[in-house]
């Protein structure tokens, strides 16, 4: 089976995310999960993020664009990310690691 363009963002995503030393997990939203959790679910210095990857051009659905804005009144970091802007996941790691630093 081929995987999809969504699929080889996440895998990208993933790469960094060990590089880094993040935890991370994909959560499951089917049956008793919730619906419009970001794709990949981490933490990295006591710091939660989510991270909603598509391919090309899509866009969050509005469902998980309000996911995302609960886990940053939170006090949670998220990013959408494409094959284009990966480069921000490792952004967002080296600041949380940095703001670790400062505290």
């Amino acid at each position: 089976m081929a995987a999809t363009p969504e699929s080889k963002v996440k895998k990208q995503v993933v790469e960094v995310l060990k590089r880094e030393g993040a935890y991370y997990f994909y959560p499951v939203t089917g049956g008793f999960g919730r619906s419009g959790v970001p794709d990949i679910i981490g933490c990295v210095c006591g710091r939660f993020f989510g991270i909603e990857c598509k391919a090309g051009t899509n866009k969050p659905t509005a469902l998980q664009e309000a996911e995302m804005a609960r886990i940053r009144l939170a006090g949670g970091k998220t990013l959408v990310v494409n094959e284009t802007n990966l480069n921000e996941v490792k952004e967002l790691i080296a600041w949380i690691k940095k703001q670790q630093q400062e505290n």
